[in-house]
């Protein structure tokens, strides 16, 4: 047996179980070695009930919290869900009280990871804007603060260029605000911002009809925000952080934005609309702004599924990284790589920025094929203010997957809970 594989004895006599299975794990085994183990042993599990059996392993708790990763499934719309209920996991460890203290706040992120694949699985005649808005309302349920602006005071806060993105469907714009203050009181927040586009058809710009059901996970931005911010709630995280959200829905319509308007963003900054399925890195620019404007966060990260190029470039195996700041970008880099979540460092400069620009207006909101992913991340750049450590991660290719993953089965994973969750540990809870 290799390290990390599972061998099933079935019926075993002389004991009350349906079968045995049997991990091989080096003496002491990585964090990774223990993540991979754990999900094998998900895999022989099935929907049966398991007693994983760790004595003094070192990594019960990276194992337990594996098998509780890969065994999810999104069921909720399948008629005969009721008749064939997964069963639970029991670790029996050589001392319990040890790995219970280590094993509820991964527990809590497990429950994180899960809220975001349960949304961004659901489809979008369920998860509309306003039903979104409502799940994330639920938070207050366990002591976040959360807010929702609806179009009016969209429209008085000046985000033209989000509004513009959602005036073609009939299901309201709006943003959600998210507060989790954890930590010193009236410290600045680190801020989170995610695109929650909940259909994408790419507006008058319409997409090819091939794959276009996939887009209801253009959302997946916006559900990984969600999914943090009920990690942090549910452990008690001591740090303050707010989640800001954009939620729209980009459709064809006789009031949708056409390709050629120029729309103004809250900024002040006019853009030329090129192509209407280039809509999120819009929302994203009038939620940034309004998230400095009103928090002056000590650190911004947005997330979104934001271009086809980045899947081209890294595949479903990693999400693009751009920054504006070194130091705040290998801190992430670093936790991802030890959560098992791939990311890779992409560039920004002049050389992008100079692709976007507009003939009459202040920019443009694509630069064509070239580079695609670094220029939507330079648009994004002219609404991070100065001294602002920024990063931009790019999730269309991580968000769900055509395959499975060592963690997550075919579709939503959930990148990006653990990897924030444990960035914010050790960045801002000291």
């Amino acid at each position: 047996m290799k390290p990390g594989q599972v061998v099933t004895l079935a019926w075993p006599a002389g004991l009350a179980a349906e079968a045995v299975d049997v991990l091989r794990l080096e003496r002491r085994p990585t964090a990774e070695e223990a993540r991979k183990g754990g999900a094998a042993l998900a895999k022989a599990k099935g929907r049966a009930a398991m007693l994983l059996a760790a004595g003094g392993n070192a990594r019960a708790d990276e194992i337990a919290a594996a098998i509780a990763l890969r065994a999810y499934e999104f069921d909720d719309h399948k008629s005969d869900r009721a008749k064939d209920v997964a069963l639970g996991l029991t670790v029996m460890v050589a001392k319990p009280e040890a790995i219970t203290a280590d094993l509820a706040p991964r527990l809590a992120v497990v429950e994180g990871v899960f809220w975001t694949r349960d949304l961004v699985s659901e489809p979008a005649n369920v998860l509309t804007t306003t039903e979104f808005a409502n799940r994330l309302s639920g938070l207050s349920d366990i002591g976040v603060t959360v807010e929702v602006l609806d179009d009016a005071a969209l429209e008085k806060l000046g985000m033209g260029a989000l509004l513009a993105v959602g005036q073609g469907s009939v299901s309201p714009s709006k943003v959600v605000v998210m507060q989790w203050n954890g930590g010193e009181k009236g410290a600045a927040p680190l801020a989170l911002i995610g695109k929650g586009v909940v259909f994408d058809t790419g507006g008058i710009s319409l997409k090819p009809a091939a794959g276009m059901e996939e887009m209801t996970m253009d959302m997946g931005g916006a559900g990984t925000v969600a999914g943090v911010m009920k990690a942090l709630a549910l452990r008690k995280a001591k740090a303050n952080v707010v989640g800001l959200v954009g939620l729209v829905e980009n459709m064809p319509s006789g009031n949708a934005t056409r390709p050629g308007d120029v729309v103004r963003s809250m900024k002040g900054d006019t853009i030329e609309v090129i192509n209407t399925d280039a809509e999120g890195r819009l929302v994203l620019a009038d939620v940034m702004w309004y998230a400095q404007e009103r928090f002056s966060p000590v650190g911004m990260i947005d997330l979104a599924t934001l271009t086809g190029a980045i899947i081209i470039g890294l595949g479903h195996d990693k999400a693009g990284v751009f920054a504006n700041d070194d130091a705040f970008a290998r801190g992430f880099l670093k936790v991802a790589e030890a959560e098992g979540e791939g990311a890779w460092r992409m560039p920004l400069g002049s050389y992008y920025h100079d692709l976007i620009k507009s003939r009459i207006a202040d920019v443009k909101n694509t630069g064509g094929r070239p580079g695609g992913s670094a220029t939507a991340a330079a648009f994004l750049e002219r609404f991070v203010k100065p001294g602002c450590p920024w990063m931009h991660l790019d999730i269309a290719g991580v968000c769900s997957t055509p395959g499975e993953t060592t963690l997550a089965p075919r579709g939503a994973t959930g990148w990006g809970v653990r990897a924030l969750d444990r960035f914010i540990a050790e960045t801002q809870e000291g």
